[in-house]
């Protein structure tokens, strides 16, 4: 089978990241386990530095650049994790960050982003106001553009996550990631293929933006027209590097409504004494929805993060 990424392509990106990200821990629950009839373990993302694995993605695409471009700095556009990693990364390397966010982010990502001493341009919450004004700062600045997912330097960083996850719980037998643009989703099901090739990959992606549901139904990328879901880290199409792996290696994608991804996110808010966010709750909900079909089994699932805007709590 022709990948894009290698197994020694993942490992060289987890050394370049490791001495700047936290090895999160792995946390269980016996309540939960007997709530959903199997062993959940939980890769605990939403502890990782900026509070999302984003981090990982946004250090090997920063740390992989040439001198040249790091002088020049590097554009994206983010709703929140991404930026907050680029923004983080590039302060660690001491370059320019000029990030492109939504003027609907939550206020905590906005903060957190501004904190780091990135350059924030806001825009209208549509991809096409997003790619607008990167590309107006990358005319003016000639900074390097870097995807939030659909890179393939990014998914080699987010795929370090499961990598982890597979060397400190080496039995499980399922992998669940959140799906919005793919990159987690897409490095976890190369890591998964390399490392274990009979774990089963599944993800959970709302109602409310179910574009790579529907995309694997279709064998073709089905953009999002519309976007109504309380997950907003999971609001943007699949990108079409992260697609052809995810169609290759992802068993099955499942979909969860709104008021399930806010059960399980008080769930595991109840049960785990851990905060995370809606978009981070989602492969929970789907292991909720659709127990019968792991039922007995070790499943894992990376807990994506933790970015709440505690003004705006769904109970």
């Amino acid at each position: 089978m022709e990948l894009p990424i290698s197994l020694a392509q993942l490992r060289e990106a987890h050394e370049r990241i490791k001495p700047f990200i936290h090895r999160t821990p792995i946390l269980t629950s016996e309540s939960i386990n007997t709530i959903v009839g199997c062993e959940v373990y939980f890769k605990c993302e939403n502890l990782q530095k900026i509070g999302a694995f984003k981090a990982r993605g946004g250090l090997n695409a920063v740390l992989s650049l040439s001198e040249e471009q790091r002088a020049k700095g590097v554009v994206t556009h983010s709703s929140g994790n991404h930026a907050q990693a680029m923004a983080m990364a590039t302060k660690t390397c001491g370059i320019p960050a000029y990030i492109v966010m939504p003027n609907t982010a939550p206020e905590v990502k906005k903060k957190a982003v501004a904190g780091y001493g990135a350059e924030i341009t806001f825009c209208e919450p549509t991809q096409a106001a997003r790619e607008a004004a990167a590309n107006l700062i990358m005319e003016a600045t000639g900074a390097t553009y870097v995807s939030p997912y659909n890179d393939y330097k990014v998914i080699e960083g987010q795929g370090t996550a499961a990598i982890e996850f597979m060397e400190d719980q080496p039995d499980l037998e399922v992998l669940m990631t959140p799906v919005g643009g793919g990159g987690l989703l897409a490095g976890t099901a190369l890591a998964a293929h390399y490392l274990k090739p009979k774990i089963r990959v599944f993800a959970g992606e709302p109602k409310g933006a179910m574009d790579t549901f529907l995309s694997m139904q279709k064998g073709e990328i089905v953009p999002n027209t519309t976007t109504n879901t309380i997950a907003d880290g999971l609001l943007v199409t699949v990108g079409d590097k992260n697609f052809a792996i995810i169609q290759k290696l992802v068993k099955e994608i499942l979909v969860v409504n709104d008021q399930e991804i806010v059960d399980a996110m008080r769930l595991i808010w109840e049960r785990m004494k851990i905060v995370v966010e809606p978009s981070g709750a989602v492969p929970f909900a789907s292991l909720l929805k659709y127990k019968a079909q792991f039922a007995g089994q070790k499943v894992g699932i990376i807990i994506s993060g933790g970015n709440v805007d505690l003004g705006k709590l769904p109970f």
